[in-house]
């Protein structure tokens, strides 16, 4: 029990109203935002976190190294073809409300989104190449219209169809928040939720892998990150993720607070405006059109110092970027060779610039081609400390190969309208990347650009090129491991080459918790792992109260849960180059999530 610090139910009154019971209560610190309770809708990263607690997906991955195992499915087998996969449903498995778990209820969800446009808002790209969804028996059997690489990685949550059908009519409206508790059959159930002050959960004490170790679990909304972490020293919550390199290191040391730092699973990227176009090749926007040039993309990577940024902006916690997958996936990571990285060199920017038709004029400065100077607005977000400290670097650097730059900062909202507008020319960019890399790599494909101008779009930064979508469609077909992962560092070769979008950094995921509260709880990967942003619910699920029989604070291997085990479910002799070979390197520096404009800041937080 923690002395001279909160106990588990001494907590603002509103919380308390929340639950409304008593029982062990681990309290989340986070500034993230919802844009929906939906998992239909639900794009931005602290809601789709929520989901994965409240519901169960087809298959999960593994808290040690993240491989697929069981979840709902007990099993799959595939046909010769790989075309016809059929997922066997777990017996007994029920919603919190006593229903059964069925196969109509997987069948249903994934029918929904593929023929709702509304439902398909989130998470559709894993359903597209869905021919057929149908039930026999206990089995889904899903027919594909082509081969798909990412059936082991479907990440949608499975919905109650008795719950669900009512809302149909409104799918593209209903917040899932019109009654609580929320209907569910993940390890934990929403019990209540008051936008930008909390949202609580109720263990599920008839979850099929064990009830939780704490009762409760509440999110408690705070303005900015500097607050949360007064109120972890001051025992007010029990965990802060996300935190700046010098919020982490004025944690360490302290009194009944363990600090975690882990390789991280997101890259931190400058995105170039190509020139926005629509699906049918309609420009529109105002972005620069000297950045259509490609020497001139390449000579902005080579007047960018990363390992400044590395070392200034990260505080030395990150590693300076190169291919689109985070070194934390082995299996996908690419890194260009000596001679062509992006290594900071101004005169070989000025180079590039000079080819490309950009002289300087006697002040030091370029000239367009249209007779003005060469400047570049970028995009950053408010609520993303590194975007404000790298612009500063970023405009030094530019301005000494002659490149004028501005910078303007805004909210979530305004900069997805700025970027779905095509209104810039560089932006900050973030994405966390899923053991299996697909979504990320799906997002850059020429079909991912908008219906029209300024529609919200699935896609991220206006790229189109064929030879891309070909080496896309080539390692979504592909099931030798090796076969597509050679596929997967191609394409990541060609972004690197094509300088669109510009890995600068992936930063480790530093976080912290009351180790007087929380006594043993599961990283992933393990051992060195994180806690938050897991694909999965492996920490929460496993969390245990200090001096409740547990490991101790800090400990990276103890009880290991039933479900981190090598599951033995999966069909013997299929040979598939998911997220099973997603090997994970544990001696590195770890912290999406998804999906499209209107998602930005958040979700790509």
């Amino acid at each position: 029990a923690r002395t001279g610090a909160r106990s588990a139910y001494t907590q603002s009154s509103y919380i308390q109203q929340a639950h409304g019971a008593s029982g062990k209560t681990l309290t989340v610190a986070t500034n993230g935002s919802i844009d929906s309770l939906s998992p239909f809708l639900a794009q931005r990263a602290l809601p789709t976190a929520v989901h994965r607690l409240m519901y169960d997906f087809l298959t999960n991955y593994d808290a040690k190294d993240d491989h697929a195992i069981d979840a709902i499915a007990t099993k799959w087998t595939t046909s010769p073809d790989k075309l016809t996969w059929t997922f066997t449903i777990r017996d007994g498995m029920k919603w919190s409300d006593g229903q059964p778990v069925t196969a109509e209820d997987v069948a249903w969800t994934y029918n929904l989104m593929m023929t709702n446009d509304d439902a398909a808002t989130a998470n559709g790209n894993f359903v597209a190449n869905f021919a057929k969804v149908a039930v026999d028996g206990t089995n889904v059997v899903i027919t594909l219209k082509q081969a798909q690489s990412t059936m082991l990685a479907l990440d949608i949550p499975i919905v109650p169809k008795h719950v669900w059908e009512s809302h149909v009519a409104d799918i593209g409206k209903f917040n899932n928040d019109a009654q609580f508790p929320v209907v569910g059959d993940g390890p934990f159930v929403l019990t209540g939720y008051q936008k930008d002050q909390y949202l609580t959960l109720d263990a599920n004490p008839n979850y099929w892998r064990g009830k939780p170790g704490f009762d409760h679990l509440v999110f408690k909304f705070y303005k900015d990150a500097d607050a949360e972490v007064e109120a972890l020293k001051k025992g007010e919550v029990d965990f802060v993720y996300g935190l700046t390199p010098a919020q982490y290191d004025s944690l360490k040391g302290q009194s009944n607070i363990t600090t975690n730092k882990a390789p991280g699973k997101r890259f931190y990227a400058l995105a170039v405006n190509p020139g926005a176009t629509t699906k049918d090749g309609q420009a529109f926007g105002d972005g620069n059109p000297a950045l259509h040039d490609q020497q001139v993309r390449q000579a902005l990577m080579y007047a960018i110092d990363t390992k400044t940024l590395v070392s200034k902006t990260l505080g030395g916690y990150g590693t300076v970027g190169g291919g689109y997958i985070p070194p934390i996936f082995a299996t996908y990571h690419w890194d260009p060779d000596a001679a062509s990285a992006y290594s900071y060199n101004p005169d070989k920017a000025n180079q590039l610039l000079d080819a490309a038709g950009y002289k300087k004029g006697s002040d030091g400065m370029r000239v367009g081609k249209d007779g003005k100077p060469l400047s570049f607005r970028i995009l950053g977000e408010t609520n993303r400390a590194d975007d404000t400290q790298n612009a500063a670097y970023l405009t030094e650097w530019l301005k000494a190969v002659g490149i004028g730059a501005t910078t303007t900062v805004v909210d979530q909202g305004k900069l997805g309208d700025t970027e779905t507008a095509g209104t810039f020319d560089l932006a900050f960019d973030s994405w966390t990347v899923n053991p299996d890399p697909d979504y990320v790599l799906s997002i850059q494909q020429c079909d991912m650009r908008p219906k029209a101008a300024g529609k919200s779009f699935a896609g991220d930064d206006f790229i189109c090129d064929k030879d891309y979508d070909a080496l896309y469609q080539k390692q979504i077909t592909e099931y030798d491991p090796a076969g597509r992962a050679d596929d997967v560092k191609q394409m990541e070769a060609k972004l690197y080459s094509d300088a669109y979008i510009n890995v600068l950094y992936y930063s480790n995921a530093l976080e912290a918790y009351r180790s007087d509260v929380i006594g043993s709880w599961e990283k992933q990967p393990q051992p060195e792992g994180a806690y938050w942003g897991q694909d999965g619910y492996w920490a929460f699920w496993s969390a245990k109260p200090a001096g409740a029989g547990s490991a101790g604070a800090g400990s990276a291997d103890g009880t290991t849960p039933a479900a981190s085990k090598k599951s033995d479910s999966s069909s013997t002799g299929l040979v598939i180059g998911i997220v099973a070979v997603a090997v994970v390197v544990l001696g590195g520096g770890g912290f999406l999530l998804r999906k499209r404009r209107t998602a930005t800041a958040e979700e790509r937080e």
